[in-house]
């Protein structure tokens, strides 16, 4: 008997071995099927380097550099680098994952679990037709999206067409949808998104040149508004209702909060003192703070030796202070932000969020919003909205005027 059981024993564990063998490295087409089983369709790469797996997310030019991965016996485990966002799978004897996403939810309940599949060797995001395409949308789109109630939200879209292949992004009040990837065929689209916390899918009809409809964009496991479009190249960004500003009788900031060690930090610090400050409400959920995050970060090490000084203040999902820092400091890691990032303590949902911590301002609506400091401590300027890369030039317009309002700043006396 003990020879039998080790024989069952090498056999299992040779099994084992056999199937780890089998994780290709390849190019992934990757499934997140949503409660009305739509799906958010993207990209994997799997690589070894240095001796380590390593997977790269896809999106248009975007490559989402993941190493937070481990194995246990058939099972696959990966984080995201940012976000409370992670996978558990299995692997199966080709190569192809099964199991599950988790994301982190506002509040102290559950998280949502989204079933998960991905394939190896399919480098497609979409099927692609064989048929040639006649129909050209590159450019931009006044964009009208319809909410269930029949209320409406006006966007703007940028789309880059070659031949089937389809890129952009949509640019709303309160930010951008990111890189968008996907399809153009003879009378429709279809683009889709994943970056550890957007998972999204646009489909519409191509009626001509210059008009889309029957739109519908799916967001989350179950949310979904119909859209349309109308070509204009000189169609504005939408304006948001009631930006955030300064109350009446005030001119700066006043705020003490925790830095990830525990350090108390404000304004009245002297590293701050005679500097020129940049103030980023944001939190470790927003995919659009990522993307400030990632550029503040390295502005902030280029010049900081000009006298220039950055603070990031956090609206977390919860109260909950280890979740908080653990879901921060991931941030902190992935883009060595040197700058302080303090915990406010108080919940994102929290409809009197911006009483409890800056009572100088109006309501905050939007994440991230970027707040501009003189030298003598008065609020200069406030940025509601942040358009990132996957919006090419209109993050190219941000650019340039962040850099002149830095610039004019740090040249007054």
């Amino acid at each position: 008997m003990k020879y039998i059981l080790i024989a069952v024993s090498f056999l299992y564990g040779g099994l084992i071995v056999a199937q780890q063998t089998k994780l290709k490295q390849t190019i992934y087409r990757a499934v997140l099927y949503r409660q009305d089983s739509n799906e958010v369709v993207f990209n994997m790469d799997f690589k070894i380097e240095k001796g380590k797996p390593v997977l790269y997310v896809i999106n248009d030019t975007e490559r989402i550099r993941v190493t937070d991965i481990s194995r246990k016996k058939d099972s696959l485990f990966f984080n995201m680098p940012v976000f409370e966002s992670s996978f558990h799978t299995k692997v199966a004897r080709d190569g192809s994952l099964t199991g599950v996403w988790i994301k982190g939810v506002r509040g102290d309940g559950g998280p949502q679990r989204w079933p998960f599949k991905a394939t190896p060797g399919q480098s497609f995001r979409f099927a692609v037709p064989k048929s040639v395409v006649k129909k050209s949308i590159s450019g931009k789109w006044a964009v009208t999206f319809t909410n269930a109630d029949g209320s409406k939200e006006n966007a703007l879209a940028v789309f880059k067409q070659k031949k089937n292949k389809l890129t952009g992004s949509f640019l709303t009040t309160t930010g951008d949808y990111r890189y968008l990837d996907g399809i153009v065929t003879n009378d429709s689209l279809k683009l889709s998104t994943f970056d550890g916390s957007h998972a999204y899918t646009f489909v519409a009809a191509i009626d001509d040149n210059n008009t889309i409809s029957g739109g519908t964009y799916y967001f989350g496991p179950a949310g979904k508004q119909a859209w349309t479009a109308i070509k204009d190249d000189n169609a504005a960004l939408p304006q948001q209702e009631l930006p955030v500003s300064l109350r009446k009788g005030e001119t700066g900031l006043n705020f003490a909060f925790k830095d990830l060690n525990d350090q108390p930090v404000s304004l009245k610090d002297d590293r701050f003192k005679d500097k020129v400050v940049i103030v980023e409400l944001m939190g470790s959920w927003c995919p659009n703070c990522m993307d400030e995050t990632k550029f503040l970060s390295n502005f902030y090490r280029d010049n900081k030796s000009r006298g220039v000084e950055v603070v990031a203040l956090a609206y977390e999902y919860s109260t909950d202070l280890q979740r908080s820092k653990a879901s921060l400091q991931k941030f902190r890691n992935k883009f060595n932000v040197e700058y302080p990032m303090l915990i406010t303590g108080v919940a994102v949902g929290d409809t009197l969020r911006t009483e409890k911590t800056l009572p100088q301002l109006t309501p905050i609506r939007s994440f991230p919003t970027t707040i501009y400091i003189d030298k003598k401590g008065n609020v200069r300027k406030i940025d509601t909205v942040f358009y990132g890369p996957g919006t090419g030039t209109y993050y190219d317009d941000f650019l340039k005027e962040f850099n002149k309002t830095i610039d004019e700043l740090l040249a007054e006396k």
